[in-house]
């Protein structure tokens, strides 16, 4: 091979040179560092002094392959060294120097370097005068971003990836927007790989850093040696990584915490955020983490909603013909603890309450909660003329009587099938929208199909198999033991989406553009 690039007219002639015996230029390449068997030594495999149909960039490539294959044959370049100390007045001054005295392979490897200061010739105990005394002045500056030339070094050292996988670790990263990539091909941190680092950081685990990957990868290469068997090394894996899971879940305050100072949105108040106005009101039945508290928006109407915001967005929108809102000591002895608006339908009409109905007092008490929780109530105005509907806003009439919601009505009414019939949708219990007919992704539960409503402010739940002969279970996200949800992905065509791996609703929100109503993955904002 290399005696056919002695006919090259650039490096022919050190071809050349590289075959001649008196030279003593060549050597037998080294075994390298290491063998990952992703593909054989690269080298030229044909001659060529430059096809026509070649592009500029494959005539760079065929030139860096043949220049470092002739490198790789030749011997390391020779130079000399000297280091000089010198004491002025009791402070001791470094210089260096270096001479190249033979430069071997960097005739032919042009992309390499060698060299240094060149000093004069100092013997040891010398002096001399300075000609001048100076003081420079500077800054310490920080270190560039990483190219990915820096990134793929940087992972060959710490043992993660191949030659043929590299590209597609890195490729995941950009994919995931943890990272992005410049013109000039270097990789910044984005907000959500930084939030990610810090979490887990704060967790106590080093999952950003490379040695769970690379533990990994050399247990499998240990399995294509033989040395390892694939049970042993896939059961320690999934051991590890459940713990990890296990402890990162309990632990999820930390990493929702860090979200919250890289993306801005911590739950502190502020002027033009909800202010809390009452006391607790009950147990959050979605995320069954924080606490439900009465709250007056900036517009002076009344919510309940969950401490556990933005992370947890579960509501109870209260109207806005209230005049005051608070949350009391007394509690309903039918539907039990942390009712909100009373269990009589009729009531709940008239006021227009949306949201999450009642629980029950198992559920209330379910985590630990020793005191029963408070029920809240509203005041209404005097008459039905001060009043205002909660629809339209408008004074005169009552959210039962709202025309804008006559036709509504009709059509959840139309929407009220049987289900032996067929049909595959029927009206919300809570607030009349029609439901949509999803399928849990569950281990006990899957394939199992249940509707929920479609409003983001409802949360009516109820499994399709409970279902027959037009009698209806109407059962609630806050009173199942198994609850569905809204799916948070990307939007179905179908109808039918999935919950969680765990059964939970699929909650949160895109990172990007903050709309609940999809992930990052699928933003029409990305890119």
């Amino acid at each position: 091979m290399v005696q056919e690039q002695g006919g090259h007219p650039v490096w022919g002639s050190y071809a050349q040179r590289l075959l001649d015996p008196q030279s003593g230029l060549w050597r037998n390449p080294s075994g390298g560092g290491h063998d990952d068997k992703a593909h054989p030594p690269i080298h030229p495999t044909k001659f060529s002094a430059g096809e026509s149909r070649w592009s500029q960039d494959h005539h760079r490539v065929y030139e860096l392959v043949v220049r470092h294959f002739l490198a790789c044959v030749s011997k390391p370049a020779v130079g000399a060294e000297t280091t000089v100390e010198i004491d002025i007045a009791g402070e001791s001054f470094f210089a260096c120097g270096r001479v190249i005295l033979a430069k071997n392979y960097l005739d032919v490897y042009r992309f390499e370097s060698w060299g240094g200061s060149v000093i004069p010739t100092y013997t040891f105990g010398q002096q001399f005068i300075p000609r001048s005394l100076t003081l420079d002045s500077g800054v310490t500056r920080p270190p560039p971003l990483l190219s990915e030339a820096d990134l793929l070094g940087c992972m060959d050292k710490a043992g993660i990836g191949t030659d043929a996988t590299m590209h597609d670790h890195i490729k995941k990263l950009l994919d995931r927007f943890y990272a992005i990539k410049d013109s000039s091909t270097r990789f910044s941190p984005t907000k959500l790989g930084e939030a990610l680092v810090m979490g887990y950081d704060d967790m106590g685990y080093e999952l950003w850093k490379p040695y769970l990957r690379a533990m990994m990868e050399c247990d499998m290469k240990a399995v294509s040696m033989g040395t390892k068997r694939k049970t042993e090394v896939l059961e320690t894996c999934l051991q590890q990584m459940k713990a990890c899971f296990l402890d990162a879940r309990a632990n999820k305050g930390k990493l929702f915490e860090a979200m919250a100072i890289f993306f801005e949105r911590s739950n502190r108040s502020s002027g033009g955020e909800q202010q809390v106005v009452g006391d607790v009101v009950r147990r959050c039945g979605l995320c069954l983490e924080s606490d439900m508290v009465l709250r007056q928006k900036p517009d002076g109407n009344f919510m309940v909603g969950c401490l556990g915001y933005p992370q947890c967005r579960n509501v109870v929108w209260l109207p806005g013909s209230l005049s005051e809102a608070s949350v009391t000591e007394n509690t309903c002895t039918s539907c039990g603890p942390g009712c909100i608006g009373g269990c009589d339908d009729i009531l709940r009409q008239l006021v227009g309450i949306c949201g999450t109905g009642s629980r029950s007092s198992s559920n209330t008490f379910g985590r630990g909660r020793g005191n029963p929780t408070a029920s809240s109530s509203a005041q209404r105005g005097n008459s039905r003329a001060q009043g205002s509907c909660a629809y339209c806003r408008q004074t005169g009439h009552l959210s039962n009587d709202c025309p804008s919601q006559a036709s509504r009505s009709c059509t959840a009414r139309s929407q009220e099938v049987d289900l032996q019939n067929g049909e595959s949708s029927i009206p919300c219990n809570s607030c009349g929208a029609p439901c949509n007919l999803r399928t849990a992704n569950t281990a006990s539960n899957r394939g199992r199909k249940f509707f929920s409503c479609q409003s983001r402010e409802c949360n009516f739940f109820v499994w399709e198999d409970t279902l027959s002969g037009g009698e209806r279970t109407n059962t609630s996200a806050s009173t199942s033991s198994r609850r569905g949800g809204r799916g948070q992905g990307a939007p179905n065509t179908s109808g039918v989406s999935f919950v969680s791996a765990t059964g939970e609703p699929i909650t949160g929100r895109c990172f990007i553009c903050g709309d609940p109503g999809h992930f990052a993955n699928v933003c029409p904002r990305r890119g």
